[in-house]
């Protein structure tokens, strides 16, 4: 029978050859996975032994891992926000990073019991959109993306965090077709260069889905599309929130501006890179 230790302190070694960045953790969470038990038992007992069909089933998870397809998508889910999403490849993998836009919606709400309304733009697995409902009890949400399959998850998850009778899903266009106001906008819109886009890491290029990606040109072309129908439906005083790539904040900061919004302000993500930019409508 395969001792726990002996088949992580394997497979650690594997992922690391392989590229894998932090491969003992990963171990981790593919054997705990496969054997169902919790991290923190596998990590406890590396004298442990696993039966063959949960080694078997955990050599296909690491194969699967090697072959550089992201956890996330491997267990079915990602934590975000303390919350449990599920993913697959039709979203994007929630990243802690995007931690940063609900904490500065948050941050700029005056009264947290008041009845807002929310609208998600790309609101993929639904991640921004309903954390931000965990925190506000009394608000309702709508998430917009273009993808079904993406609104699918959306909703799954709106229903499995209890959710699901203050949010709204939708296919569409950005803001096309929709009517305000709105009392807080946020995005996480596509922001990649096309050209660079085949170059990014195995995990998201390979695997995560290139509309959620690809910016267009310079990265902004998303911004251009979406900042308009921000400024028609926002309300007077709404708070509007979105996350941009690494030395954006400058041009998205004056579409903005541009476009009625004020009290302008860049946040960092964790590695203290700006990451999201917030507005309020004057």
């Amino acid at each position: 029978m395969p001792e726990i230790g002996a088949l992580l302190l394997d497979a650690t070694r594997r992922l690391k050859q392989a590229g894998i960045e932090g491969p003992r953790q990963d171990a981790v969470l593919l054997l705990a996975h496969a054997a169902g038990l919790s991290p923190d038992r596998v990590r406890l007992d590396s004298g442990g032994v696993l039966s063959p069909e949960q080694a078997a089933r955990f050599e296909a998870l690491v194969q699967r891992r090697i072959d550089r397809e992201p956890v996330s998508q491997i267990l079915g889910h990602r934590e975000f926000w303390g919350l449990d999403f599920r993913v697959t490849g039709d979203v994007l993998d929630p990243r802690p990073d995007s931690e940063a836009l609900v904490a500065g919606v948050l941050a700029a709400v005056a009264d947290r019991h008041a009845a807002l309304r929310i609208v998600d733009f790309g609101t993929g697995s639904g991640c921004l959109l309903l954390s931000l409902l965990h925190e506000l009890p009394r608000a309702t949400g709508l998430g917009v993306d273009a993808s079904p399959a993406a609104l699918s998850i959306a909703r799954m998850n709106a229903e499995a965090l209890g959710l699901g009778d203050r949010a709204e899903f939708r296919q569409g266009d950005w803001g096309a077709g929709l009517d305000g106001p709105f009392d807080i906008l946020i995005s996480n819109p596509p922001y990649i260069e096309t050209a660079v886009v085949p170059g990014l890491a195995p995990e998201v290029a390979r695997y995560e889905p290139r509309l959620a990606l690809d910016g267009g040109a310079d990265g902004l072309a998303a911004y251009r599309r979406l900042v308009p129908d921000l400024a028609r439906l926002a309300g007077v005083g709404a708070v509007v929130a979105v996350e941009i790539g690494m030395g954006q904040d400058a041009a998205v900061s004056a579409l903005l501006a541009g476009a009625g919004f004020a009290d302008i302000v860049v946040l960092p993500d964790l590695a203290g890179i700006g990451r999201v930019v917030t507005g309020r409508k004057s």
